[in-house]
This record gives structure tokens, sequence and C-alpha cells, in this order.
């Protein structure tokens, strides 16, 4: 007997799934029982999930860098694989890794992040590679690189003043992580959008606080997951800039107003080399992504700072020295200038050694490009990439005494090139790098010269979420200066 046409079909439409699950096991069996020697060393776990759930829960320990800093010591200090997000993955470690992913951009390798930063800022900068994120970068990096910051430098210390009025005096108590992410996104919004009405930066807040808790996880779209809630939030944020975008985009074309001079407006107007502009959904994408790398590191940093600055009374007081030397040189009602922020020598070295014990960011992801060799090992074309602070910054070899708090370690020539990379380096280096430190420094000019403060829970952990985040949100006690400056 012979069997029918649709009989075969079915047979087929059945078998299929089975024999590409069959080839998928025994792949990973493969992978896993016999691995290539000519590969970095390392584990790949569990099929499917990898060693994703060992990754995730060492943000939220007190030591999140042991990920990296164990495995180093277990197969290799320069580089080792394992599996993250359902992807294998080549941990590159040390400055030679850092130097390498750095300098390889476009060639190499690319940008790559997990699948849910990719469902959530589609067609931002940082899902484009080549060419496309070269043009784009540009465009963006206009209004944030050193030129414009100097313009915003005097708007920084009007919201730092605003914010401090209306937050902290007073006040006896606070919660210090909550209020001073308050402060970030509300100048976020005001440099990028010209958003000035405190009930609309509000409700803006509240999305973005929904949308970072699943930014970066299983990308699982099943209503409860952190990814589902990450993803109506990032709905409801672009929803927002898109209605702003098209208000603002009319009142130019209508000539209502004149160009303002925030990003929102220069996206709208500015073309490229070949004379196109950004779409409406490139501008709605990249101003989420920049609210995403300039507002929340900056929270992280702000609050680590002061937690230190509670912890080390010797060098609040030498922060506290300089800040009131810069205040004693200004006209009274006179705001801070770039020059202002030039001279802030010593605290600018109590940012980077923050920046050093707590990382802004534990690392990004790159993609191989093309089969490679780095440090005798075999790195195929789509494996992805990761570099991480971690594999450097708490190495006694570059940082002596890596666990005690020494700003005089960015004195002179400062730490060995590519040992110190909070923000990342080269042509992917974060782009809210040049925006944040200065926003750093306006802030703690206008806060240690009015308060000191003591931390209310003084062994509180600080966690990843992703960022770095106290886990009771550091409430605080502050007292004002007998006369504020």
């Amino acid at each position: 007997m012979f069997s029918s046409p649709d009989h075969d079909s079915i047979m087929i439409l059945v078998a299929a799934p089975s024999l590409l699950l069959l080839y998928f096991l025994i792949k990973t069996l493969k992978e896993r029982l016999f691995p290539d020697p000519q590969l970095p060393p390392g584990s790949l776990g569990w099929p499917l999930l990898g060693e994703t759930l060992q990754f995730l829960p060492t943000r939220r320990t007190p030591k999140p860098e042991r990920f990296v800093s164990d495995r180093m010591k277990k197969y290799n200090p320069q580089v080792f694989k394992t599996s993250l997000f359902g992807e294998t993955v080549a941990v590159f470690c040390g400055p030679a890794g850092n130097k390498f992913l750095f300098h390889n951009e476009n060639k190499l390798v690319n940008l790559w992040w997990p699948t849910s930063v990719k469902k959530l800022m589609k067609s931002s900068l940082s899902n484009v590679v080549g060419d496309d994120a070269k043009r784009m970068r540009k465009m963006l990096l206009t209004s944030l690189d050193r030129d414009a910051l100097k313009r915003y430098i005097d708007r920084m210390d009007l919201v730092a003043q605003n914010h401090i009025r209306t937050h902290w005096e007073g006040k006896e108590e606070l919660k210090l992580h909550p209020t001073i992410n308050l402060y970030t996104f509300e100048l976020s919004c005001r440099l990028f959008a010209s958003i000035d009405d405190p009930t609309h930066i509000s409700k803006l807040a509240h999305h973005f606080d929904i949308f970072l808790k699943g930014v970066i996880h299983f990308p699982i779209y099943i209503p409860g997951t952190p990814f589902y809630r990450a993803s109506k939030a990032a709905d409801a944020i672009k929803e927002e800039l898109r209605s702003i975008a098209r208000q603002r985009r009319e009142a130019l074309d209508k000539k209502m107003e004149s160009h303002r001079k925030d990003l929102l407006s220069h996206l709208l107007v500015t073309t490229d080399a070949s004379g196109k502009l950004l779409s409406e959904s490139e501008i709605v994408d990249n101003m989420l992504m920049l609210l995403f790398a300039s507002h929340d590191t900056t929270t992280s940093a702000i609050t680590c700072v002061m937690k230190y600055l509670a912890e080390l009374p010797e060098v609040y007081e030498m922060v506290l020295r300089e800040q009131l030397d810069i205040a004693k040189s200004k006209e009274e009602g006179e705001l801070l200038k770039w020059e202002d922020i030039q001279r802030m020598r010593y605290s600018c070295n109590v940012v980077s050694e923050v920046l050093r014990m707590i990382p802004p960011i534990r690392g990004t992801f790159r993609k191989a490009l093309v089969d490679f060799t780095y440090a005798g090992y075999k790195i195929p074309k789509g494996w992805k990439l990761y570099w991480s602070p971690d594999s450097t910054t708490k190495d006694p070899a570059y940082f002596p005494n890596p666990e005690e708090f020494d700003p005089s370690r960015y004195e002179g020539a400062g730490p060995a090139p590519y040992t110190f990379v909070p923000f990342g380096g080269g042509g992917r280096v974060c782009i809210g790098n040049e925006y944040s430190r200065p926003q750093i420094l306006v802030f703690m000019h206008n806060i240690v010269k009015r308060f000191k403060w003591e931390l209310l829970i003084p062994d509180e952990k600080v966690t990843y979420d992703p960022m770095p985040a106290p886990s009771h949100g550091l409430p605080i006690r502050i007292q004002p200066h007998q006369s504020s400056a």
C-alpha cells in the first residue's frame, strides 16, 4: 500500500519539530559533555537556562563581582565561556580584554543586547550597528558633548537648588535613593525635552521605575512577568514622548516657538550628512534609551557618593572645603559655570573612586562578527561577548588594597589604561558618560555646602536591579549647617 500525500505531509509536520528538538538536545549535550578544547574553558550550565540563574542573583549580593572573579580564578583570567539568556557567551577579562573589545567595534565585534532590551528600545542606538550606529550616535552626541554640557551647567545648578528647597529643607529624615531618583529624572526630563510640569514628570517616573525592573530579563510576555510589566510601561512612556514630539514638531513647523535648546528639538530638526531626518520612532526610542542611560546610572552614583561621604567624615570635610572655596568665589545668586566644575578636582576624584567601588553598570554585551582567536582560544562567529568592570576594578594588581576608599588613586597619571572603565570605552562608551559626571558634581556642590547627614542603617547593603541601589532606600538623618552657603 502507498501512503497518501496528506498522510506524508502530516508525518513531515510531526517529525520536523521532533528532529529539530533531537538535534538541539544532542548538540547541547555534546557542548557540555565533550567541550571543544579550542574554545575558552568554562561552563555552559543547564540547557536553555545556562548560568543565567547564577548570574542574575549575584547582582543582589554584597559582592556582585564574584560571578566574574570566581570564574576567572577557576577557568582562565583572560577569557572564559558561559551561557546567559539562552546565548553562549565569552567573557573577556582584564585590561587586555577591555582594550580588545573597545577597539574592534565594527571590525570583529558589534554591540549586542539581550532580546528584552532589543524589544523595548527597538530603533534606538542600542540596537543599530555599523554606519547606522555612527550616524545616529553623531546626531545624539551633538546635544551631549562637552560644548553642549557647558551650556547645561547653570540649568543643572538651578534644578539642584529647586530640588533641595522642595525635598530637603525643613526635613530631619528622608530616604536618599528615591529622593535622588526624583532629582535626576526631573533634570533629564527638563534638559532633554523641556518637560517642566511636576505631575507630568512624576507620571513618567512611575512608568520608568517599572520599566527598569524588566529591561534586562527573560523576554517572557505573559501578564505578571517583569518583562510584560516593563513592556507595558515602555509603551506608556513612548506614547507620552510621542505626543510631546508631535506637539513640538507642529509648533516648530508653524513657527509658533523658536528652536529650544534641548535634545528633543535638536533631534526633530537636525539632519544627517545625507540630509535625512530621524523618524518619529527613532526619536522616541532614543529618548527612552537616553533616559535609561542618563538618569538611573547617575541616581546610583550620587546615592553611593553620599553613602561614602557619610561613612568617611575626613573625605566629606575635604569635599566641603573645596566646594566652599568655589562658593566663596561666586557673587550672591551667581550660578555655577563650566570653569567651576573644572576646579572640583578632589570631588571629581571622590566620584571616580565611588565608581570604582560600586560601578554604575555591571557590563555590556558584544557579538562576534567573524571567527577570531583571542588569548589562544577560538571565538566562533555569532557567539556573544561580555565585558565587565569587575575584572579589573577590584584586582590588587591594578588597584592596591582594592577594598580601601582612596581618591588619591586618580592623581597624576591615574590608573593604568583600560583598568578603570566604569562606563565602557571605545566607540560604544556609554552615551551618558560625559553628562553624568558634571551632574553629580553640581549636586555635590549644592548638598555638602548646606547639609551634613548620617546613615540610619549603617550596614545597609547595595545590590543591583539592574543598577546599584541600597536595599532599603538609604534612609538618612540630615542636619543643616549653621550658615548655609
